[in-house]
């Protein structure tokens, strides 16, 4: 299930739901043929010294027990009695070991599968954060604990942009959770656990570092992902990546594919924007978002970001800005990318004020602006 369009063979995959394949290659020839070489001349190589990483951990096994209780599994499905035409078995499910279980599952309640992910509890009332992809168009949830248990979940809320939701459960006692991590202090090549429910196999954990940061994938102007290389695949979307003190850093999203499989690079939304999406999606059940009305151009030969295009309805020209215009400020946060600007703009409540500081020509002006509300439908600005 794609979530942007390809990059030349190479797909980005919503972590949804893929049949299992692949093949198991003999390495005994090339096990051979390595035997076999040369020695290398130790004369080559720099003499030893020490790591630059003095300790890491040998097992995490103490991890895996502290953080494991609070990731679920999620299984979305539709009411069979308000669908016009049967849907097929999810292919991550086809072929697999559960396969008869989810037939008979479907016959017992009268649903249609849809497919699962992973999802995490982060408060003891049952508040659990997952993919909006994951949940999307269901009419039952159904989540399910590391010991089995299973409770139904309904949607508190979500968010497309950034593709975050919150869903409940209704539990008879408080539930084990995990903390948010401050994903600003994450470092590239630090240790990441990455959790959930592969292929519908169960919950299960890889472990990798953090390969990259600031990735944007093309999905929406909201992009920041951390790429990992903690192995993650269909069924991995929406659950938590954790660092070593068994906070959440950031939540599994998308992965690079050319077989629907994992190839080591996967993307993961920080902590820093997911934890504000789910206190909103908390409380108001959606987020709104700031909107100015412009279409705007980097690279433009200064500082700041240039105005294209102007929505004639929007905030944009009640503030009497100009196409060509340049906005080098948001009150006193400078601009350097459009993309900082989307951002700063979409963090602002609606019909707030903000002062923008632009250059028009040769002159700097300062113009004030009344946000408006972000339209439903995806816009530059």
């Amino acid at each position: 299930m794609a979530r942007c369009p390809a990059s030349g063979l190479i797909p980005m995959l919503l972590l949804g739901m893929a049949a299992i394949g692949g093949a198991i290659t003999d390495a005994r020839a090339q096990d051979n043929a390595t035997s076999s070489a040369t020695p290398p001349n130790p004369s080559l190589f720099a003499p030893p010294v020490p790591p630059v990483v003095s300790t890491g951990p040998l097992t995490f096994a103490p991890l895996v027990r502290q953080v494991g209780p609070a990731v679920v599994n999620i299984a979305v499905a539709q009411d069979s009695h308000t669908t016009t035409s049967r849907q097929p078995l999810p292919p991550s499910v086809k072929g697999t070991p559960f396969e008869h279980k989810f037939r008979e599952r479907m016959r017992a309640h009268g649903e249609e599968m849809l497919g699962a992910g992973s999802g995490f509890l982060i408060d003891p009332s049952g508040v659990i954060v997952t993919n909006a992809h994951v949940v999307g168009g269901a009419d039952l949830i159904t989540v399910s604990l590391a010991d089995g248990t299973e409770f139904p979940a309904h949607l508190v809320g979500s968010d497309d942009l950034t593709d975050i939701a919150v869903i409940q459960i209704h539990a008879p006692h408080p539930m084990p959770f995990v903390p948010w991590g401050d994903s600003r202090l994450v470092n590239i090549g630090d240790w990441i656990m990455a959790a959930g429910n592969p292929f519908g196999l169960g919950s299960s954990v890889t472990a990798g570092i953090v390969s990259a940061r600031g990735r944007d994938i093309g999905t929406s102007p909201f992009d920041d992902f951390f790429q990992i290389d903690a192995p993650i695949n269909p069924g991995n979307s929406g659950g938590p990546s954790f660092n070593l003190g068994g906070q959440v850093v950031a939540v599994n999203t998308a992965i690079v594919s050319p077989t629907g499989g994992s190839v080591g690079i996967g993307f993961g939304l920080p902590s820093e924007i997911v934890a504000p999406i789910v206190e909103e999606l908390r409380h108001n059940g959606h987020i709104d978002r700031g909107w100015l009305g412009v279409t705007l151009t980097d690279g433009s030969g200064h500082d700041g970001v240039q105005i294209v295009g102007i929505d004639r309805n929007g905030p944009a020209m009640k503030a009497h800005l100009h196409i060509g215009d340049v906005i080098t400020a948001v009150n006193d946060e400078p601009i350097d990318t459009s993309r900082m600007l989307i951002r700063s703009i979409a963090a602002k409540r609606p019909q707030s004020t903000v002062v923008l500081h632009i250059r028009r020509h040769h002159e700097a002006l300062s113009l004030p602006a009344c946000v408006g509300h972000r339209p439903d439908e995806d816009m530059d600005d």
